[in-house]
């Protein structure tokens, strides 16, 4: 694969954790959850656009004008069809360490703990969830989770990013001009597609993985 910098032992020994982490049955005392981030940028079209008819699409001007950028919290449950959607302001850390805490604490209270799998962010670590919420509260959410990291440069195996390609196509690729507009939005989306369960049939194999590269068992 082109997107692999480097086959070492590091990033072999992440690569087949996740991949087992993928096969492990659906539990949901023990939910697997993937979560990452984007970045996206509210738009307004200055001009009317015009409106789909009969006759022809929805014609939309190219000129746009900027309202700023929001950051999308994504966490997604791909055995569980299950979806969390934050919206925020920045993605730092402390916006980030109060995401996993609702993630953990909230969305997932009755289970026994979460499998967390993220990719290897500063912001993605127990260092910030401690600083951000303290010593107390931090391991109180640290406990709950279990926590999986991606290798570097793989976040094609973050199932969290086809979420984010699937947020993208129903909601982000529309001009949106404010956060408040965006989050009705991506509520409304996040709430069909957790009636629906839709989740995600990851096929990548711990097998496929040691045949494409080569590995030795």
């Amino acid at each position: 694969m082109w997107c692999i910098p480097k086959l070492d032992k590091q990033y072999i020994e992440r690569m087949l954790d996740v991949l087992e982490v993928y096969e492990r049955p659906y539990d949901q005392t023990h939910p697997v959850v993937c979560f990452d981030e984007k970045s996206h940028q509210l738009l307004s079209t200055p001009r009317d656009s015009r409106p789909t008819t009969s006759s022809h699409v929805r014609h939309e001007d190219y000129e746009y004008q900027r309202h700023g950028t929001v950051n999308l919290f994504v966490a997604i449950e791909p055995k569980g069809g299950k979806r969390v959607i934050e919206i925020t302001d920045q993605r730092k850390k402390p916006e980030t360490a109060r995401f996993i805490e609702r993630l953990v604490m909230e969305e997932y209270q009755s289970a026994e703990w979460v499998t967390l799998i993220t990719d290897n962010l500063n912001t993605h670590t127990e260092k910030a969830i401690l600083q951000t919420l303290g010593e107390e509260r931090g391991r109180q959410v640290l406990n709950r989770i279990d926590w999986h990291y991606t290798p570097k440069h793989a976040s094609w195996l973050d199932a969290a990013e086809i979420e984010i390609g699937r947020v993208a196509r129903a909601v982000l690729r529309k001009r949106t001009p404010d956060k408040e507009k965006l989050k009705a939005e991506v509520a409304a989306y996040a709430a069909t597609m957790n009636e629906q369960k839709k989740g995600i049939d990851w096929q990548f194999t711990r097998t496929q993985a040691k045949e494409k590269f080569r590995l030795q068992d």
